[in-house]
């Protein structure tokens, strides 16, 4: 892997990780058109570390707050001075166990899908035909009316069904920020709070993600240093500008801008798997 190629494959995962065209199948598309063909786990996981990061400063006051307010409630739960019902009042207890609920579905359906993740990798059909299917849900949204149903009125179902979509999400071409914000308005959240939902619960979710990769996978080409510090700069700087962006985007109501592009990367790629 040349420097200029890093950089490229880290700004397609900042942008494709927070726009709704899916990070890894476009990370696929690329890789093969770079002739990439031989896994490299630790570069995956390196330029998801970039994203990740991204998604941590971005929501920094949030999950600092989520974390302050669990351990105070853990803290009081343990002692008596608050039963589980009074401690979800607090909005950032509940947010946290909103986040557990998700992640649920979200862990039995990216490990069963696991065991695919070869054969799914490794075709543009799949990619394709899932960009297709990331398209169509995509222009549905434009049709969601809006809705001011906020956190106080987020139910542990609606986690639920955020995180089966986000599991099914693990599919490459299948956009999980698109498919989880969709979820989100479908079940009648209003637009901020699908959107600041689904990148919350994205940071356990690729946590997980990286923790599975490094340790089922034990083979890959190696690689300098120096090409995992580019694509991982790339990916944070770009990720960091492209999450601001959507979430300005989904409180507009036109996450369905999308739509037109991945149909056509859907399309190119059948294409080029034919």
């Amino acid at each position: 892997m040349e420097p200029f190629q890093a950089i490229i494959l880290g700004i397609i995962q900042g942008l494709a990780e927070f726009f709704p065209v899916s990070s890894s199948g476009h990370l696929v598309i690329f890789q093969h058109l770079f002739g990439l063909t031989e896994p490299v786990v630790l570069f995956d996981v390196t330029v998801h570390m970039g994203t990740l990061a991204a998604i941590v400063l971005y929501f920094y006051k949030d999950i600092m707050n989520i974390v302050t307010a669990v351990c105070s409630f853990s803290a009081a739960f343990a002692t008596g001075k608050v039963t589980f019902s009074e401690g979800v009042k607090d909005a950032d207890v509940k947010m946290a166990f909103l986040i557990i609920a998700g992640t649920f579905p979200t862990m039995i359906i990216g490990l069963g899908i696991n065991h695919f993740s070869d054969t799914l990798f490794m075709s543009l059909k799949v990619v394709g035909g899932a960009l297709l299917a990331t398209a169509l849900l995509l222009i549905g949204t434009r049709w969601i009316k809006k809705s001011e149903k906020g956190e106080a009125d987020f139910s542990f179902k609606t986690a639920l069904g955020i995180g089966v979509m986000q599991g099914i999400a693990v599919i490459p071409g299948l956009s999980r920020s698109g498919l989880t914000i969709a979820m989100g308005l479908l079940m009648g959240l209003d637009r901020e709070t699908a959107a600041r939902y689904s990148f919350l619960l994205s940071v356990p979710a690729i946590i997980g993600a990286l923790i599975l990769s490094l340790v089922t996978e034990t083979t890959g080409a190696q690689l300098p240093l120096y090409i995992f510090v580019y694509a991982l700069v790339a990916s944070f700087i770009v990720g960091y500008g492209a999450l601001a962006l959507l979430v300005k985007i989904v409180k507009k109501g036109h996450l369905y801008y999308f739509a037109p592009y991945c149909a056509m990367a859907g399309i190119m790629a059948l294409a080029a798997g034919m």
